[in-house]
Order: C-alpha cells, then sequence, then structure tokens
C-alpha cells in the first residue's frame, strides 16, 4: 500500500510535544542560573538565550536538543569597512583586556560547578551539558558580540551579532536575532507554512539519513531552513501540504544545478551568503540531496 505522504508532512510538520519544550526551557533556565552564580561572570554583562531551531520554533523530535549562547556584552569582536570610512577611533572604541579564552574557560567552570564535571564536555566549539529526564542535550556556545560597522546617512551604525573562536583556531560569526526576526516575518508572509516546511523537511532528511541515504548525512539542520527560506513565499499556501513541498524541492533543486543561480542566496539573517567558501556546506551537497529527496517522496 502506497504511504500517505500527505498525512505524514501534516504530522511532521507540527512543532515539539509540550513535554520536550518543558525540558528545552528548563535546561536554559539551569545555564542562565549556572552563569549568574558564577563569581566571576556575575560581575559581567552576559545574556544568556536560546537559539537555532529550538528558539526559530523550527526543531524537531530527533533534534531535542538545544542550543544556549552565552554572549559577553563587556567586549566586542568588530569588522570595519574596508575602504578606511570607519575607524576604531571615529567609532569611539578601543582594545579591550579581557579575552575570549579567559571567557571560555570561566564559562566551563561555571557549567561543571552547577552540572557537575561528568556533565560537562568541553567541545572545539561549545560544552556539551549531557541530558537527564529533566533536561534536553545543550550546546553551550560562548561568544563575544559581533560588530559590523557600516554608514548610514552619514552616521556610524552596526548590525549586532556573535563571534566565538574554536580550540583549533579561526573564528564564527553569527546572526541569531536576525535570524529569528526574519524567520518570523517569513513566517507571518506564508500564513504559517514557512515553519511548517521546515519541520516537513527536516523529519524527511531525518528519516532518509535513518535508512542509509548518504546524500542526507552532511545536510545539517540550519542548512534546511536556509533552503526553505529561500523559496519565494507565492510557493506557500496550497490546500495540500504535498503541494507546497513539492514546490519548495523543485525550486532549491532547480536553482542550485549551477553556482551561479543560487551564489546570491543568503542564510535566514541576511548577512552571511549561504554557499561561499567559509561554509561548512557546499550548494553540490544541497543539491543532491534535494533531487534524492524529491524521488524518495516519489514526485513526479
Amino acid at each position: 500500500m502506497a504511504r500517505d505522504w500527505e498525512a505524514t508532512f501534516r504530522e511532521w510538520s507540527k512543532p515539539s510535544s509540550d513535554t520536550e519544550e518543558q525540558k528545552c526551557s528548563n535546561t536554559e533556565k539551569m545555564i542562565r542560573a549556572a552563569i549568574s552564580e558564577s563569581p566571576a561572570l556575575s560581575k559581567r554583562s552576559i545574556d544568556v538565550f536560546a537559539q537555532g531551531s529550538y528558539r526559530n520554533n523550527t526543531n524537531v523530535r530527533q533534534d531535542s536538543d538545544v542550543d544556549i549562547c552565552v554572549c559577553c556584552r563587556d567586549v566586542f569582536f568588530y569588522d570595519l569597512p574596508s575602504d578606511g570610512s570607519i575607524t576604531k577611533s571615529s567609532a569611539g572604541f578601543s582594545d579591550a583586556d579581557y579575552g575570549y579564552s579567559q571567557f571560555k574557560n570561566e564559562v566551563e567552570l561555571a557549567l561543571v560547578a552547577k552540572f557537575g564535571r561528568s556533565m560537562v564536555t568541553r567541545g572545539n566549539k561549545a560544552f556539551d551539558v549531557h541530558a537527564t529526564s529533566y533536561r534536553v542535550d545543550a550546546d553551550v556556545v560562548p561568544t563575544f558580540e559581533h560588530r559590523r560597522y557600516y554608514q548610514y546617512s552619514g552616521q556610524i551604525r552596526f548590525h549586532k551579532g556573535t563571534e566565538l573562536h574554536p580550540d583549533k583556531g579561526g573564528k564564527i560569526i553569527n546572526w541569531p536575532d536576525q535570524n529569528y526576526e526574519n524567520g518570523v516575518d517569513k513566517n507571518k508572509a506564508t500564513n504559517n507554512r514557512f515553519k511548517f516546511i521546515t519541520r516537513v523537511i527536516k523529519r524527511l532528511k531525518n528519516e532518509m539519513e535513518e535508512k542509509n541515504i548518504s546524500e542526507a548525512k552532511p545536510i545539517p539542520s540550519f542548512l534546511i531552513e536556509c533552503l526553505v527560506w529561500n523559496t519565494p513565499k507565492d510557493g506557500f499556501g496550497h490546500i495540500q501540504y504535498s503541494d507546497d513541498v513539492r514546490y519548495v524541492l523543485a525550486h532549491t533543486f532547480n536553482e542550485t544545478t549551477t553556482f551561479e543561480r543560487c551564489k546570491e542566496w543568503g542564510e535566514v539573517n541576511e548577512l552571511k551568503y549561504l554557499f561561499r567558501l567559509s561554509q561548512p556546506w557546499t550548494w553540490e551537497q544541497a543539491h543532491a540531496f534535494l533531487g534524492v529527496a524529491w524521488d524518495y517522496v516519489g514526485f513526479k
């Protein structure tokens, strides 16, 4: 008997259960408490907030861990225009004496004091706070604020994001507030279908990976969200969810046939290109996944 994909998609579109949401909330509260109870960190201006699919309400059951950003506002990294139109002096800031590595070490001490050494694992980018029956697994990401400076109407302004420096070197800049705000706007513009269909394709990817379909393995959750984001809003809102899924897969597959067609695509935040050398994925991987996903569902 043929699978009822419409019923499957409608089930997959639903958000996490109340129980899962409560466990995520418990995790966020405990990590916030860990930072506030730290003798070193309690003196600093620090924001602790959920980010990623949990905050954006696009998380699915198989990806029920939560990303928590611990962002220090006392210090910031920055990018200035390459033309020299803005300098540190003109922007009104100077170098700080509090370093990122010290901050990350202090976050580790705070987490260990709260949860115990056995429950906290230090990774290259983040700390893994392990799950219990009360809370979900959490990736705790220490960051400094990141500012991208620009001029508008003769005034110096900046976009505000986050920046982390992995233990193995390099830097990663993210824009969690812009991801959230743009996702909310697109969801409203599509009568909630943006997040519905994002959850569907995430669940589809997870099922394909469980069945050892190789093209699904390198595709992270956030990339799927960005692919759906780059689908025109007119592609959403069909009577059948399966028609929305068909449109999204067809559009993104066709537009990733060459780099030239998708080179201007951005992440949901629209401050970072989706397919450039700095990303951990490629347009070819996305294209291969989309084609196999189309065949997996049996679209014609």
